[in-house]
């Protein structure tokens, strides 16, 4: 048996039950992990609100880091022993140890540890395929990127200064802003007092950017739109703030502009692919171009308020749960 985060409804973080519960062995082409770090996503919330429909009763949290302990019939490239992270798979990081389908798991590269590892399983392997596979940065491009001091968007600022991009991020405050320029934003918008798409005109002489990443959504969406060249291209990675509901006829009118709503399914598979993927992200941590820690870290008991701190947008960068 072995403790674990369970939700029998949805609703606010009190809905979150810390309860025993059996693990079991592996079956064939599974592996049971224990882990070390539990990452903690805003998906996790619209989850638990039940935004995204889930089972019920169900676990919770997409993503963890830890080493390998049992593995069953059929699996060869996992090693017991093995360090792994894991960010797609069925609901329950939010435990103890549990069994994974061995193909979703990534080993973890000597040189990063099991903490970095955990900051960077969604949420760098995010920024990998917003930056290199949605719409690629090839370096020299000047973009526009939401809510640049959060989990992801740290991650990408650091990835964006490695490509020679200058990235234009917005914050909702000053200290945030401080945090997103140390980590390689080039220039930073503070939502609370300035006008996002303005000040964007302003950074580019009037011409806008050719490309938007938008994880916030419903409030941030008509300042995405009027930020965008002509032919750009609004990346809707998330709806923290709502949903996003466009009149089409606007795109034409802004300048013909293109819209899309990624999913990591669709870009981080096959296995092989994601393993490249992997590779490509740990490469820059390994040279130091990205530095990743935890900012936020909780007990795995304390799950309740790693979910307040992040849904009331008191938190930077990412935060851990630890078992």
């Amino acid at each position: 048996m072995v403790k674990a985060i369970r939700l029998h409804q949805t609703g606010g973080p009190e809905v979150l039950e810390l309860e025993q519960v059996d693990v079991g062995d592996p079956g064939p082409g599974q592996a049971r992990v224990r882990h070390s770090y539990i990452a903690v996503n805003f998906i996790d919330i619209y989850f638990r609100t039940g935004v995204y429909p889930l089972p019920l009763p169900n676990g919770l949290g997409s993503d963890a880091v830890g080493v390998v302990e049992a593995v069953g019939p059929g699996v060869t490239d996992i090693q017991v022993g093995d360090r792994v992270g894991y960010l797609i798979g069925p609901q329950g990081a939010y435990s103890e140890a549990r069994v994974m389908p061995a193909e979703v798991l990534i080993p973890l590269p000597d040189g990063v540890s099991d903490r970095t590892a955990a900051t960077l399983m969604m949420k760098g392997m995010t920024a990998q395929y917003l930056f290199r596979q949605v719409h690629p940065l090839n370096g020299g491009e000047t973009i526009l990127y939401h809510a640049a001091a959060g989990g992801v968007g740290l991650v990408a600022c650091q990835w964006a200064r490695a490509m020679g991009v200058t990235m234009i991020g917005t914050v909702s405050s000053d200290e945030k802003a401080e945090i997103a320029k140390a980590n390689g934003c080039t220039h930073t918008i503070v939502t609370s007092r300035e006008n996002i798409a303005q000040r964007v005109r302003e950074l580019t002489d009037g011409k806008g950017v050719p490309v938007v990443y938008d994880s916030v959504g419903k409030d941030t969406l008509q300042a995405s739109l009027d930020s965008l060249q002509p032919r750009g291209v609004l990346v809707s990675n998330g709806t923290s703030s709502g949903p996003v509901v466009i009149d089409t006829m606007q795109l034409a009118a802004k300048g013909s502009l293109w819209v899309t709503r990624p999913a990591m399914m669709h870009y981080i598979q096959p296995r092989a692919h994601m393993l490249a993927m992997a590779d490509e992200l740990f490469g820059h941590v390994l040279a130091g171009r990205i530095v990743s820690e935890p900012r936020q870290q909780f007990a795995l008991a304390d799950a309740r308020e790693a979910h307040r701190a992040l849904e009331s947008r008191a938190t930077t960068g990412a935060t851990v749960l630890v078992p």
